[in-house]
């Protein structure tokens, strides 16, 4: 299997000496892992100035802090961050810029910011007529769409920037796919040029194809985290810890007055009646930030048995209700800041995409699994 940066490489286009801006991160890289930024310079590309997501140029920013403009210290370019002032790039930025040049890791989850960032990308290059190249990398968690889950983005109530459009949750497609799929949907009339992934089969998870993860973002540091993420992110709208600060993010979930083992006999349960191949065990952990910081919590790690066969926001779901129902007086909704939602309001309904999404926690067992399938 190869990537797109890893053809573009290979292969490398007429434009190469045109004065490229390239939107990437430190994830992004070629086969043998060298920073792509590096090995496009390396390779003769006349890149300019990087853009960054969310997270930073070095994937190292705390979830939802704004990032500043900066010089990178690997190839001493400017960086223009895109998770700071803006959200896209200005006229001014992309003044002495013939062609940009996008390649960043995706996640496969709706609210996984990198995704809009690439839209705001295709609506600036579009309005000055500027031609955008993705580079496309496959879908970590597969591209099979039976796999795709959640509803589809009420975007009347529940556009913003962890899912400004019409979309699943879990998507099952490549951000190249989405580029297409958005630019003729909503108009934006971008000049779009993808390079496909060579020898990728839809049926096939990351570690199919690669033996090393590199992190996508603090919280991503394994492929176990991100095979977790589109469920167990709905913990950031609740006062349960969803691992930030441990060696585990995403892969466990707890709190000092979670029942750890009447926790997981009541998922473990569940999930076997509904063939979920997961398992829960309880566990205690210290987060070193984040929620109950400092403080020893109680809870459980899940395992996932067969990746082809799991159902992230399901799981995700289900666990927050067992908690919710074991712990009536401990548990609440919460709040979650960021730099693009500062009131951190209606944290819940973003997230999952619809209005009122505390209410579905309050529906019989029978109808809310019905609801959230």
């Amino acid at each position: 299997m190869q990537t797109g940066i890893d053809l573009l490489l290979s292969h490398p286009p007429m434009w190469q000496q045109q004065r490229i801006g390239l939107v990437t991160n430190h994830a992004a890289c070629t086969a043998t892992f060298q920073p792509a930024r590096q090995a496009l310079l390396q390779n003769g590309f006349n890149i300019t100035t990087l853009f960054s997501p969310e997270h930073g140029l070095d994937t190292t920013g705390a979830d939802g802090h704004l990032m500043k403009d900066g010089v990178d210290p690997l190839t001493g370019l400017p960086i223009i961050s895109l998770y700071g002032d803006k959200l896209a790039p200005s006229g001014d930025d992309l003044a002495n810029i013939d062609i940009m040049l996008f390649d960043i890791p995706d996640i496969g989850c709706r609210f996984y910011t990198y995704l809009w960032t690439m839209t705001h990308v295709m609506e600036a290059c579009a309005r000055l007529d500027i031609p955008l190249v993705i580079a496309d990398r496959p879908n970590p968690l597969s591209g099979n769409i039976d796999l795709a889950e959640g509803a589809l983005l009420d975007e009347g109530h529940c556009s913003s920037f962890i899912g400004r459009w019409r979309l699943p949750v879990k998507h099952s497609c490549t951000l190249g796919e989405l580029a297409k799929y958005f630019n003729t949907t909503r108009n934006i009339h971008c000049k779009l040029d993808i390079i496909t992934c060579s020898g990728w089969k839809r049926d096939t998870f990351y570690t199919n194809w690669s033996h090393s993860f590199a992190p996508l973002s603090p919280a991503i540091p394994t492929f176990e985290s991100a095979l977790l993420y589109p469920g167990l992110c709905f913990l950031e709208a609740t006062n349960i810890s969803e691992g930030r600060g441990t060696a585990t993010p995403f892969r466990i979930a707890g709190a000092p007055w979670v029942n750890a083992n009447e926790t997981a006999l009541q998922f473990n349960s569940l999930a076997e009646e509904l063939r979920l191949p997961v398992h829960a065990r309880p566990v205690t952990f210290t987060p070193a930030e984040a929620k109950y910081r400092g403080e020893k919590c109680n809870g459980v790690m899940l395992h996932v048995d067969e990746p082809a066969q799991y159902k992230a926001v399901l799981t995700g779901l289900l666990l927050i209700r067992i908690i919710k129902e074991l712990h009536p007086v401990q548990f609440e909704w919460a709040t979650y800041p960021t730099h693009v939602n500062p009131t951190g309001k209606q944290h819940l309904n973003l997230l999952l995409g619809v209005v009122n999404a505390e209410q579905l926690f309050d529906l019989p067992v029978k109808e809310f699994i019905e609801e959230v399938k």
